[in-house]
């Protein structure tokens, strides 16, 4: 049994009504048996993953064994390596949109074959998110207040109440979606387009808002004049945008290599079309703030001056933010003049030096700075120590286990290789 089909084209053949038996438990069963067979490929990559979230578990245990003090973590620096990861997923999941807007707003027939690529990563990226916020939280006993209905969630004046519900919701549309499309085509059905085209265009805007309100648990911050700008929530939004398909991309190339898949040049182009378009408005947005901060100066610009040029001796983050920004502008430059059919491998590259940058410039390059210096104008630095890296390694393996077996069944089902079984035949 292949493991994949030959090609991405296959994803979507013409099915006719099916007699299929299987119910909803049966299908789950299929899906299950369908996951745990592969190549040794399949296999090694999985057992790699699974290696490093046991690692990751390992270090979580000891966390929780004995507090965050474990931690680099500080009075003055209490937001570190676990909530600048949450910002980054939590833009990669709304990054994801950018197969699901081409594919029903403007009826692009090539991204709709790979359109549940998209969903599978968003579902996949959201579980990140929640975890960051598991293990950044301490004490597991207090995860139940993030859960909508069972916690004591204030909503509606608390910000991160509408936060926590943003992510659930858009986690359970995605999940709504994938599972919907698969169990359709498990009886060789198609999925009806008065369900998913609603669906599609509440994700779209449930993607944007879910950015917009994290920018918005930052920029509501009067304490931290780092984060007090009103165009922290565009940059985040134009962040998403570079992150889901730079790492979609990525996902085709290694498809391509190592998954015997042939993915279609159409996706691809769509995709670099949208990057050329997003590097560069996310370093025009850079650049605007680092303008407005050190033109008009004052005391309020000392984070900023923290992080690109050092304060009082401390420049930890220097060399890191200087090294994103680098990255960002040779990729704008790499998605600007390479074609997809001949630079390939160019493309991948720009696209990991790309998913690289934003990281650091969301996560540490975002979060850090604003509390540096602190409220009383002393400079307390961070840096995360290997107990956080081996936490935050753990979870990243996790969720990519996930992302990708959800690509291995969505592709059996997608391509006919999974059905229900056939019924009786009828007289």
């Amino acid at each position: 049994m292949s493991t994949t089909p030959a090609s991405l084209h296959e994803l979507e053949p013409d099915v006719a009504e099916s007699t299929g038996s299987g119910g909803p438990l049966r299908f789950l069963i299929d899906l299950f048996h369908n996951a745990t067979e592969g190549s040794l490929t399949y296999w090694a990559w999985l057992v790699v993953l699974f290696a490093v979230m046991l690692v990751g578990v390992n270090a979580w245990a000891h966390q929780v064994a004995n507090g965050l003090v474990v931690t680099e973590m500080n009075d003055h620096v209490a937001w570190g390596l676990y909530l600048g990861n949450f910002t980054y997923c939590v833009g990669l999941a709304a990054g994801a949109v950018m197969v699901v807007i081409p594919t029903y707003l403007y009826r692009n027939e090539a991204m709709h074959k790979v359109v549940i690529v998209g969903e599978i990563l968003a579902i996949s990226a959201i579980c990140a998110c929640i975890l960051f916020v598991t293990v950044d939280v301490g004490r597991v006993d207090r995860f139940w207040h993030l859960v909508p209905v069972m916690g004591e969630t204030n909503f509606p004046i608390s910000l991160l109440n509408w936060d926590v519900i943003a992510l659930w919701g858009y986690m359970a549309l995605n999940a709504a979606m994938v599972l919907y499309v698969l169990y359709e085509r498990y009886h060789g059905r198609q999925p009806s387009k008065r369900v998913v085209v609603p669906l599609a265009m509440i994700s779209i805007v449930w993607a944007v808002s879910i950015h917009i309100v994290t920018a918005f648990l930052y920029s509501g911050m009067g304490a931290r004049p780092f984060w007090n700008h009103a165009i922290l929530a565009p940059r985040f939004i134009a962040s998403a945008f570079i992150t889901g398909p730079a790492f979609l991309l990525l996902t085709f190339e290694a498809l391509r290599r190592f998954g015997g898949v042939q993915v279609a040049e159409g996706p691809s182009r769509t995709l670099l079309k949208i990057l050329r378009v997003t590097v560069l408005i996310n370093l025009f947005f850079l650049g605007s703030e680092i303008f407005t901060v050190f033109y008009t100066g004052g005391e309020h610009a000392d984070s900023a001056r923290y992080l690109f040029f050092g304060l009082h001796g401390a420049s930890a983050l220097v060399p890191g933010i200087w090294t994103a920004i680098a990255l960002n502008v040779v990729a704008a430059a790499v998605f600007l003049f390479a074609d997809p059919s001949k630079h390939g491998r160019w493309i991948a590259a720009a696209a990991s030096f790309t998913l690289v940058g934003v990281w650091f410039e969301k996560g540490m390059g975002l979060l850090v700075p604003g509390f540096i210096p602190s409220t009383l104008h002393e400079v307390v630095e961070y840096l995360p120590n290997a107990l956080e890296w081996r936490v935050t390694a753990g979870i990243w393996a996790l969720c990519l286990i996930l992302f990708t077996i959800g690509l291995k069944v969505a592709f059996a089902v997608l391509s006919g290789e999974l059905r229900a079984p056939a019924g009786p035949r009828r007289s």
